[in-house]
């Protein structure tokens, strides 16, 4: 009788230390996802002149080390919005929203620039309304696949910036290639992904813009 009173009493004891390794096992994996998921790339927000100085945008553009990737401004085919005229081309809200981001990518300077666009017609338009002109397109910049980054980086000449207009789908699939996380991966219409050719060799990201905060970027210089 005594003996199944002691046992009664240990029973817990002994399944609090059976749930013991468990639970460290747990705690550990824990830890491991937050540093894997820290360690990642991430993805910056350079929605002001001081972010865009802190992240490096600034001083890296001036030495033409600098690939911007801008998505297509909104799309017609997607939108209540009135369109510019192709139903497969973008609305005029996203002609003004691209003209923003013109006004903001001349502030940072077009000398040592290469364009290169997508040749759909989203891509062309938007294009045409943030440099007021028809730039050079390649096809690659819309085949937004395992080879995409590789393609970019291989455009991307020593000593200048390169400027490509292309889609969600390529920007995204760069990402994915660069290790960011799914979260973190989102371009939006006229966004912008800067990305830099870092003195380790490796490709970085230096952050990103979105339409409305182009806008709020050559307000504040006041240039």
């Amino acid at each position: 009788m005594l003996e199944n009173v002691i046992d009664t009493r240990l029973r817990p004891v002994r399944a609090r230390r059976h749930r013991r390794p468990w639970l460290l096992a747990g705690l550990l994996a824990v830890l491991l996802l937050g540093l894997w998921q820290a360690s990642r790339a991430q993805v910056s927000n350079l929605g002001s002149v001081q972010q865009m100085h802190e992240h490096g945008v600034y001083g890296a553009w001036a030495k033409g080390e600098v690939m911007v990737l801008i998505r297509h401004a909104e799309r017609c085919d997607r939108s209540n919005h009135a369109c510019l005229a192709d139903p497969s081309g973008i609305t005029v809200d996203g002609s003004h929203a691209a003209m923003a981001v013109g006004d903001g990518i001349r502030r940072l300077g077009l000398g040592t620039a290469d364009l290169l666009s997508s040749p759909e017609v989203r891509t062309r338009q938007t294009a045409f309304f943030i440099f007021g002109k028809a730039i050079e397109t390649q096809d690659w910049l819309v085949q937004c696949d395992g080879t995409f980054a590789d393609s970019a980086f291989a455009h991307k000449r020593e000593g200048r910036n390169l400027v490509l207009v292309t889609h969600s789908g390529c920007i995204d699939e760069l990402e994915r290639q660069l290790d960011v996380s799914g979260g973190q991966r989102d371009s939006g219409y006229a966004s912008a992904l800067f990305v830099i050719q870092g003195s380790d060799g490796q490709p970085h990201i230096l952050g990103q813009l979105n339409a409305k905060q182009w806008r709020e970027l050559v307000s504040s210089t006041g240039k």
